[in-house]
């Protein structure tokens, strides 16, 4: 299995908030190198997460920011730390933002996302609730604790909040294709697969949407089919170990005995246990 892209909140516009807090501020910030830090603080233009971090660094240690205004360049240097995937930093500038703005839920929501790349699940799944608690009609929320459960085999779990989530926010890519392996584990075939397709007519490079496919077709017996679905997810992610031991699989169930061997092999130098996974979902 691939991870669904966890969803934390893009940056905010630290200047905005600034400009309209104080005018005469506003003038004087134009001034000097303070307005530099302030944009890549924000990560205007693709900036790199390195540099985002000198910005936030550079306004959080000003002493000129107002505390709403520094919550947020807590909250966007913890996300600038998830990019580099330096997830502790990542949680104590989330835990620096919820504290100077009690009511903010998106670093609510970004610690959690920190926690689940971290593999903290249980730590994950209780900074989402808080998240839901703050805002029920935040469907990324609902989403993101969806693949903490997943990590947890916690599927019925996974399987209602990805429908909240989708329900709540329409467009949410990730909770249609999280939602799409769901329901391949949980034996929801053809309904797993109309929520894949609705992926992958929208994003054709989506290598998690191609994985949780192709296993909906390893376990409706179509061996050719998960090939085909396997080798896009490859495609885009060559080192995803689902997809080459599924791969494998569907290749042994061909009668190609040399090349699914190769594949397994291959994914267990990635993934060593990734074969349980496969026995949990019930295709060996």
């Amino acid at each position: 299995m691939t991870m669904r892209v966890a969803s934390f909140d893009s940056v905010a516009s630290i200047l905005a908030l600034l400009l309209l807090s104080s005018p005469a501020a506003a003038q004087e910030l134009q001034k000097n190198s303070h307005l530099k830090s302030i944009e890549q603080c924000n990560g205007a233009d693709r900036i790199p997460p390195q540099a985002r971090i000198v910005g936030c660094t550079s306004l959080i240690s000003s002493g000129e920011a107002k505390p709403d205004a520094l919550a947020l360049a807590y909250n966007n240097r913890g996300n600038a730390y998830i990019a580099m995937a330096d997830y502790d930093r990542a949680i104590r500038d989330f835990g620096q933002a919820i504290e100077l703005a009690s009511g903010y839920v998106k670093p609510v929501n970004n610690r959690g996302v920190a926690y689940l790349r971290k593999g903290a699940y249980d730590d994950a799944v209780k900074a989402f609730d808080e998240a839901i608690k703050l805002n029920p009609n935040y469907g990324s929320a609902f989403a993101n604790r969806a693949e903490a459960y997943l990590k947890m085999d916690q599927y019925d779990r996974a399987a209602r909040d990805f429908d909240q989530a989708i329900r709540l926010d329409p467009n949410l890519s990730s909770a249609w294709s999280g939602r799409c392996w769901t329901r391949a584990v949980l034996g929801e075939l053809q309904a797993g697969l109309d929520d894949c397709n609705r992926v992958l007519q929208a994003d054709s490079n989506n290598a998690a949407a191609y994985d949780s496919r192709a296993l909906i077709h390893l376990k409706m017996g179509q061996a050719a089919a998960a090939i085909d679905d396997y080798n896009s997810a490859l495609r885009v992610e060559p080192k995803l170990a689902s997809a080459l031991y599924g791969r494998g699989l569907a290749k042994l169930r061909q009668g190609d005995k040399a090349g699914g061997d190769s594949d397994i092999s291959a994914a267990k130098v990635i993934e060593a246990k990734v074969g349980d996974g496969f026995a949990r979902y019930g295709v060996q």
